[in-house]
């Protein structure tokens, strides 16, 4: 029995060790974190109330921007670089290709997939022309836009006149071929 009392009084020491000082200084400790916490829960209801964070001094995402910089931002961050890169090709194509070609050829589309820039011209002459001038006309746009934003010019000629046939005509009917099926 002698060992089983040894063995109690040391633990009964490590215990009596931890009841003095070193316990208020654990339950102090402990105090101060909760009261952090809770003031922390408090900052943010307050906030919440408020309507969210404040802008302070210093400049963060939440700012006013100017136009074209908000512009800018939306561009790069949903990824419309080349789309806008080539619409702005359409709104300068004069100045690209000349003021006599522009006013016989105008870009009509752009397929971003393919990298393929359609051109329709107003006469078969001007669309041969302008096939003749397109590889220079790629190396210009892809200087302006980037390498590679432009592949390939299709070239398209004047539109045929509209396939009607008589004064008279049935609606949604496409002519002749319709009749019998």
């Amino acid at each position: 029995m002698p060992e089983q009392t040894g063995q109690a009084t040391p633990a009964g020491q490590g215990e009596a060790a931890n009841t003095g000082v070193d316990l208020a200084r654990v339950a102090l400790r402990a105090a101060k974190e909760q009261a952090r916490a809770r003031g922390a829960a408090a900052v943010q209801k307050k906030q919440a109330r408020r309507g969210g964070l404040r802008s302070g001094a210093r400049a963060d995402g939440r700012d006013p921007l100017p136009l074209g910089a908000a512009i800018n931002r939306l561009i790069t961050e949903r990824g419309w670089e080349a789309p806008a890169a080539v619409g702005g090709v359409m709104g300068r194509w004069p100045q690209l290709v000349g003021p006599e070609v522009a006013l016989h050829c105008a870009p009509a589309r752009y397929d971003e997939e393919e990298c393929v820039l359609t051109v329709q011209c107003d006469s078969t002459a001007w669309a041969t022309q302008l096939r003749l001038l397109a590889p220079t006309l790629v190396a210009r746009l892809n200087a302006d836009l980037g390498h590679g934003t432009v592949k390939l010019i299709k070239v398209l000629g004047p539109a045929g006149p509209s396939r009607s046939y008589g004064r008279l005509r049935a609606p949604g009917s496409v002519g002749p071929g319709d009749t019998y099926g």
